[in-house]
């Protein structure tokens, strides 16, 4: 089976040696994904603008995979504080309201301490 590697240009990747996603057959697996603003390498230190952020960051990357939201069929969000999840629901349901994916929240502590959120996705490219 072929692989793509889809990359976000993000420094990390090169650095630990990840891909942002890759594409495996008909499935499309996104790395965890942070509220980065990976053109300025930035990070928001509000909740939900990183919240936003890494739905931009995972749209971009199933978009170069021939794939969007709309695929999406697993969803797993980690936040820091898990206090923090209900104030992100509005966000999550703007983007997953109609296609309801499989999905779980973890609470973990995340590399960096800016991060507040982070969220990874499978998606299913068969029809």
């Amino acid at each position: 089976m072929a692989r793509q590697l889809i990359s976000s240009g993000s420094t990390f990747e090169q650095q630990i040696g990840y891909s942002r996603a890759v594409v495996a057959g008909d499935w499309v697996m996104v790395s965890g994904t942070t509220g980065f603003d990976y053109s300025q390498m930035t990070i928001s230190d509000d909740l939900l603008v990183q919240t936003e952020q890494c739905f931009q960051n995972i749209e971009m990357a199933l978009k170069e995979a021939g794939s969007s939201l709309k695929d999406v069929v697993r969803v797993t969000y980690a936040l820091p504080d898990a206090d923090d999840f209900e104030k992100c629901w509005p966000v999550m349901r703007k983007y997953f309201g109609d296609v309801r994916p499989a999905a779980m929240m973890i609470t973990v502590g995340l590399s960096d301490p800016r991060m507040k959120i982070e969220i990874q996705v499978t998606a299913y490219l068969g029809n």
